[in-house]
């Protein structure tokens, strides 16, 4: 099932980026559109119209957040003035400076930060002029230490650096983030040609952080607490966990248009799906826009491929098969069942888990 009641919303600020990493899914990150206020006061109106009890997470991405002239981000966000949502965003850092680092006090962000390890490890995260940017993010980083202000990071990690758990493990430990979450990289959007992660490399990968963590590592990962979560679930009998409606996800452009499911989808262009957009909050408002949604014809297909999963999936319980945009890109189809990343990033990171699990109680 899909909800028909959002709790996140993802919005895209700007189409630029102002990096060019080699694995980025994003089509148009060249293009500096801007998401205009009323596109924002139109999300705004929109979570006020549903009436949640909880705060809506707004989460700005899709581009480089940050690349928003810092004014013209102030006028977005006073939208949401005096409003139930918690902001945050996921950055490359480079841009951060004291102004930068008010307005994200200031309206209490949930940063993220962007960076794959030490400086030897980010050869995919560079420039449109071909430069490493891992000092750029390190000082933005250095920013966010001296204001305060708590950051997570996520790493994408690499065939080039799957090998390489201990290594990343220790640089975010010093890095000082609050944790870490571990991408394994994925075919997506416009990275289609890149070589696919081997699915042993990916369970050898989730095992060391495992042995890591054991051998008396304290850095949270992600990936780890999310398996540590489900573990303890079932142990105490709540065989509901994890088994809520997916969420509609829904991704609000610059220009106001929605796609559902996955932001990947923005800007691809699909010969039977069109350009995935769903409806545009200029024209009404988000609330109505996710209902219409559910009959569209690549909601209805990953709706199928979810009952495939569940019927055929001996990780269903633990995974649940989300993921619209891996089944797409990696397939061709949302109605398909297992891909790369779902062998990698669930598949692989259950088996490490009972593997190590198994060892544990050899020894005890």
């Amino acid at each position: 099932m899909i909800s028909q009641t959002f709790h996140t919303v993802i919005t895209q600020p700007t189409t630029l980026c102002n990096m060019d990493c080699s694995y980025c899914y994003l089509p148009g990150r060249k293009r500096p559109n801007l998401m205009s206020a009323a596109v924002a006061e139109a999300v705004a109106a929109s979570i006020v119209e549903q009436g949640d009890r909880d705060p809506v997470a707004v989460v700005w991405h899709c581009g480089e957040p940050l690349a928003t002239p810092i004014v013209h981000m102030r006028r977005l966000l006073k939208a949401f003035d005096s409003m139930p949502v918690q902001h945050s965003v996921q950055t490359n850092a480079t841009l951060i400076d004291d102004a930068w680092c008010d307005l994200l006090a200031q309206y209490q962000f949930g940063v993220g930060i962007s960076i794959d390890g030490p400086a030897v490890r980010n050869a995919a995260r560079v420039d449109w002029a071909g430069r490493e940017t891992f000092s750029r993010t390190m000082r933005g980083i250095g920013k966010l230490r001296q204001a305060g202000i708590p950051y997570t990071a996520i790493c994408v990690v690499t065939p080039e650096t799957i090998g390489r758990a201990e290594e990343l493990v220790r640089f975010f430990i010093d890095l000082g983030a609050t944790s870490v979450g571990f991408n394994l990289e994925e075919r997506e959007g416009a990275n289609n040609t890149r070589q696919v992660i081997r699915h042993d490399l990916a369970e050898a990968f989730w095992l060391r952080l495992w042995q890591l963590h054991e051998d008396g590592v304290q850095l949270p990962i992600r990936d780890l607490d999310r398996v540590r979560d489900w573990l303890a679930a079932r142990r105490a009998g709540n065989l509901a966990y994890g088994a809520d409606p997916v969420g509609p996800l829904p991704t609000i452009s610059f220009n106001g248009d929605v796609v559902m499911l996955s932001p990947e989808l923005l800007g691809i262009q699909d010969q039977a799906h069109g350009n995935f957009v769903v409806g545009n909050v200029l024209n009404q408002p988000l609330p109505i826009i996710v209902r219409q949604a559910m009959s569209a014809t690549y909601i209805q297909d990953f709706l199928n491929g979810l009952h495939a999963c569940e019927a055929s999936c001996e990780f269903w319980d633990f995974c649940r098969g989300a993921h619209a945009g891996n089944r797409y890109f990696e397939n061709g189809s949302f109605a398909s069942t297992e891909t790369a990343h779902c062998r990698n990033t669930k598949q692989a990171l259950a088996r490490s888990a009972l593997a190590h699990l198994s060892r544990e109680e050899v020894y005890t």
